[in-house]
């Protein structure tokens, strides 16, 4: 099989949303030779949900495979029990196998809303270590020395560090990932720009096995909706893949206007030049920077949920915030109450708005919520039957009793 594609295909697969290949020209040759490339992209099941961040390096999966590429998704059920330590300043604490498998599941679900499953090739690494006897994993471990690892800054700042030790078995982990790159046979593999050097612990460990070494191709990370920080569950800046339509369109209205081009290049499918007379258009104050938010949360919630259930919730949107209407009952969450009142702690985790008493304090103390439309900061406030509770500016409860 030959794969036949245009210079402006080739263009996009090298540059949009990338942030570095290596190597570029051998890549492009590649991509311009015909040769069906594998393309690999791994991911651990550590948590049972998806961001937007975690999407942006599988929309480049697909834009490999929307060129007749083979796409290779590891999900790593045996990395998963060390977690990859890249950016960390302490050793994550090791899942059980039982966390792994709930985890997995849903991972590929979610996969699913951005790639071809029926085209997908898809592995377990599990596959290989599971069964790995401990003398095959020792002659793994040998052919990489320590100082190749510890090249990675993350490493180096801990070594000295006696209250964020660097555990050996953390040292495994990139050794892990490039044999990865040796059992599919990886042509390309992907990764966020924090992985590099990871993914080309890939490179270093095909050599050793007399393999072609797979050229990298890095991806930016994605910043939050808070404009500061890298997209994540933990900083409470992220838009999740199981969002509602509704929810996804109001968090997108939030993200600052400077992030506004850079969601457009990573998180749709709109054209690079269309995408480029927007940022002109916003340069020159030309477009107002609401309106065009409000077509970049649509092309996002038309991309998981359809453009029907992205009308309706720019629609419901613009009811609540440009046209000052109000939630409709429809938009309130029903939340039962025994008594006349119940504590706001309590109200927020019944209403699903958070998932810990502990979360529901940080929201009240951080001045998220809001009972009848005004701010309460006090964690032990009561609320009574019949008030609203509100968290943040799109969640709505009804309390009864």
């Amino acid at each position: 099989m030959s794969v036949n594609i245009s210079q402006q295909t080739v263009d996009d697969l090298l540059h949009r949303g990338v942030q570095e290949v290596i190597v570029s020209e051998h890549l492009e040759e590649r991509l311009k030779s015909g040769d069906v490339l594998r393309i690999k992209f791994g991911i651990d099941p550590t948590s049972p949900n998806m961001h937007l961040g975690h999407t942006v390096p599988l929309r480049k999966l697909r834009q490999f495979q929307d060129a007749s590429h083979q796409a290779v998704l590891i999900i790593g059920d045996a990395t998963a029990l060390i977690g990859d330590p890249t950016g960390r300043s302490e050793t994550r604490n090791m899942l059980t196998k039982e966390a792994i498998e709930e985890n997995k599941r849903s991972y590929l679900a979610q996969a699913g809303s951005i790639l071809d499953l029926e085209k997908l090739e898809v592995h377990h690494n599990g596959e290989w270590f599971h069964p790995m006897q401990a003398a095959q994993f020792l002659a793994l471990t040998s052919l990489v020395t320590v100082q190749q690892i510890l090249q990675r800054e993350d490493f180096q700042n801990r070594v000295n560090d006696p209250e964020h030790p660097l555990s050996a078995i953390e040292l495994a982990y990139p050794i892990m990932q490039g044999y990865d790159s040796v059992m599919v046979k990886a042509d390309v593999e992907l990764g966020g720009h924090d992985q590099k050097l990871n993914l080309l612990m890939g490179r270093r460990i095909q050599r050793k096995f007399d393999m072609p070494e797979q050229d990298i191709m890095t991806v930016p990370l994605l910043i939050g909706t808070d404009g500061e920080r890298k997209m994540s569950k933990s900083f409470e800046n992220a838009i999740s893949v199981q969002d509602s339509a509704e929810d996804m369109f109001a968090k997108t209205m939030s993200v600052p206007d400077s992030l506004i081009v850079n969601y457009f290049t990573l998180l749709t499918d709109v054209s690079s030049s269309e995408i480029a007379q927007i940022s002109k258009s916003l340069i020159r104050d030309e477009a107002n920077p609401r309106d065009v938010k409000a077509r970049l949360g649509w092309e996002i919630a038309m991309g998981f949920h359809g453009a029907d259930a992205a009308d309706v919730a720019r629609d419901a949107f613009d009811a609540l915030f440009r046209d000052k209407k109000g939630p409709t009952e429809e938009q309130m969450v029903p939340v039962v109450i025994d008594g006349a009142e119940a504590r706001l702690i309590d109200v927020l985790v019944l209403a699903g708005f958070v998932t810990s008493n502990g979360e529901a304090k940080r929201v009240i103390e951080q001045g998220g919520a809001k009972v009848n439309g005004e701010p309460v900061k006090d964690i032990g406030a009561m609320v009574s039957a019949g008030s609203t509770v509100q968290k943040g500016p799109r969640h709505f409860a009804r309390v009864t009793n």
